[in-house]
């Protein structure tokens, strides 16, 4: 199971109450105020882990919140603080707040650490508010609450390339030739039902990009047709678009028409993917159908237009080679 938007309950921790005492020992039966402080409770906090590849456990656990801080006691001793709440979450998520429904902060980078809700301050014990006119102050005051709210935890997808093409354009094909994995791949559309990130690297200039496999787009999708929004988020943060073109069109669609329909669903969606730098691939050069459909495609589309077939590995080296000066180190 892959999630990538959770929702979730959270609660940072209780500031501790100041203790209300007097000292009362044998030789001294009216000793002067030595209430402690409370602790002050602990923080809610995001932190953001690489290892961490979707939003899965929040979806089974959406509660979490932060230790209270302890009372204050006699002896001016202090509560101890309450321990804080750490929440791993995976690079480049997004979280809303849904109360205001503004978002509160993105994480894009292993490591970074933020601190989502507050905990509360500790009280004041009665030894604070000791004064020269007052030698038994019977004052405390009360710990404050930790912050809460609810939030939506959105994964969008960080990676250097983004492969975009309608269902079964052969997606999870190129993208287990460039990074050498092996991704489930059958002759019919939406076998990829989840985004995949994998690495390619070059052995000799140890260059390493990252490529995001987005299931299929299809027209509507900005509409939440098919897998529509669920996944089209996945592509805004990648620095390229690869537009896999079906040129065989085996299936009967027209392959001008897949291009022009993934250009329209990306500017509906958000106009801004449209001015990132895109290459256009045509896929499976190696059926018969493919030569007739590429002159009519190339004359249409116009510009530079690689050919490439996956199930031979015809271009797949002229393919690498351009997307590695294509995406600067």
């Amino acid at each position: 199971m892959f999630v990538d938007e959770a929702k979730v309950i959270l609660r940072a921790g209780d500031g501790g109450n100041g203790c209300l005492s007097f000292l009362r020992e044998k030789y001294r039966p009216n000793g002067g105020p030595n209430g402690g402080d409370g602790g002050n409770g602990g923080d809610v906090i995001l932190l953001c882990d690489r290892n961490v590849a979707d939003l899965t456990h929040y979806k089974f656990v959406p509660h979490a919140s932060a230790k209270n801080g302890e009372h204050g006691r006699g002896s001016r001793c202090h509560g101890a603080n309450g321990s804080h709440c750490f929440l791993k979450i995976p690079e480049g998520t997004v979280v809303i707040n849904d109360d205001s429904g503004a978002m509160s902060v993105e994480l894009l980078n292993d490591g970074e650490k933020i601190v989502l809700l507050k905990g509360g301050m500790g009280g004041k014990g009665n030894a604070n508010f000791k004064s020269s006119v007052n030698q038994a102050p019977r004052k405390i005051t009360l710990g404050m609450p930790g912050e809460s709210g609810n939030f939506t935890f959105i994964l969008k997808t960080i990676a250097d390339i983004g492969l975009v093409g309608f269902p079964n354009a052969g997606k999870s094909s190129l993208l287990n030739v460039l990074a050498r994995t092996q991704q489930r791949t059958e002759p019919y559309p939406f076998t990829t039902l989840n985004p995949k990130v994998a690495v390619m690297h070059n052995p000799e200039t140890y260059q390493r990009l990252t490529i995001a496999d987005i299931p299929g787009i299809i027209a509507g999708a900005h509409e939440n047709r098919g897998l529509g929004i669920r996944f089209l988020k996945h592509i805004e943060r990648c620095k390229i678009l690869l537009f896999l073109i079906d040129i065989a069109a085996v299936d009967g669609r027209n392959p001008v028409d897949d291009y022009e329909t993934l250009l329209r669903e990306l500017g509906h969606y958000d106009n801004m993917l449209l001015e990132k730098k895109r290459l256009i691939v045509a896929n499976k050069m190696d059926l018969p159908s493919a030569r007739e459909h590429w002159e009519i495609f190339k004359k249409m589309v116009g510009g530079e237009i690689l050919q490439i077939s996956c199930a031979n590995g015809a271009g797949m080296e002229t393919l690498e080679k351009k997307l590695y000066t294509f995406v600067q180190p």
